[in-house]
C-alpha cells in the first residue's frame, strides 16, 4: 500500500515537473517571438552602426525654429518644449553634421536635438535641457553614432538597442528554455530508470 502511494506520488511529481518545463519552453518562444517583432526590427532598420568621436562646435536652445518649407518661405514651430540643436564636427569625415540623443529623436522631430520624456512641468523640462546643454558646453568631445554608408547625414549620441542591449534581451528567454529543456530531460531521465528498476 505504502509503494503504491509513493509511486502515484512520484508519478504526480514528475507530471508537475513536465508541465513545468513545458510552460518555460513556451514562454521562452512567446518571449523569442515578441522580441522578433518588437526590437530585432528597430536594431535592423537603425544605420547609425560605426562608432566615432564628435566635438561640439555650438548647442543653441531656441523657442521657435526656423525651417523652410515646399514653397521656398519659412515657417516658424513653436514646439511645448525648449528646442536644443545641437552641431558637432563629425571626426570620420570633418563634416558639420547635426546631433540626435537617438534614433527616435530623428523621427519625432527632426528639428531638435533633443525631446523631453515628460512635458507636464515646463519649469522641469526647461531646467532640464538647460542641463543638458551645459553638459555639450562642459564635455566637448564625446563618442557618438554615424551612418558609414552615408544615407544619413546626421549622427546620434547612442543607439536605442545596441549589439549588447540586443543579446540581454535574447539573454532570458534563452536561459527559460534551456532550464525548461533541462527540466524535461531530467523528468524523462527519472522515468526511464523508474521503469527499468521496475523491470528488475
Amino acid at each position: 500500500m505504502l509503494g503504491k502511494k509513493l509511486v502515484t506520488a512520484q508519478k504526480r511529481g514528475e507530471t508537475r515537473a513536465l508541465c513545468l518545463g513545458l510552460g518555460m519552453v513556451a514562454c521562452s518562444v512567446m518571449m523569442y517571438f515578441f522580441i522578433g517583432i518588437t526590437i530585432v526590427p528597430f536594431y535592423t532598420k537603425s544605420v547609425w552602426t560605426t562608432e566615432t568621436t564628435c566635438k561640439v562646435l555650438k548647442a543653441n536652445i531656441m523657442d521657435k525654429v526656423l525651417c523652410p518649407n515646399s514653397k521656398g518661405l519659412e515657417d516658424e514651430d513653436t514646439f511645448p518644449y525648449p528646442c536644443l540643436q545641437v552641431w558637432v564636427n563629425l571626426t570620420a569625415s570633418g563634416q558639420e553634421v547635426m546631433l540626435y540623443h537617438t534614433e527616435d529623436t530623428l523621427e519625432r522631430n527632426p528639428k531638435c536635438s533633443y525631446i523631453p520624456d515628460k512635458l507636464e512641468n515646463s519649469k522641469e523640462v526647461k531646467a532640464r535641457v538647460e542641463k543638458i546643454a551645459s553638459n555639450f558646453e562642459k564635455y566637448q568631445t564625446f563618442p557618438c553614432y554615424y551612418d558609414p554608408g552615408e544615407t544619413q547625414t546626421n549622427v546620434i549620441l547612442s543607439r536605442l538597442y545596441p549589439p549588447k542591449g540586443l543579446l540581454f534581451a535574447f539573454l532570458w528567454p534563452t536561459l527559460m528554455f534551456t532550464g525548461g529543456c533541462l527540466i524535461i530531460v531530467l523528468v524523462k531521465i527519472s522515468q526511464y530508470f523508474s521503469v527499468l528498476s521496475a523491470w528488475q
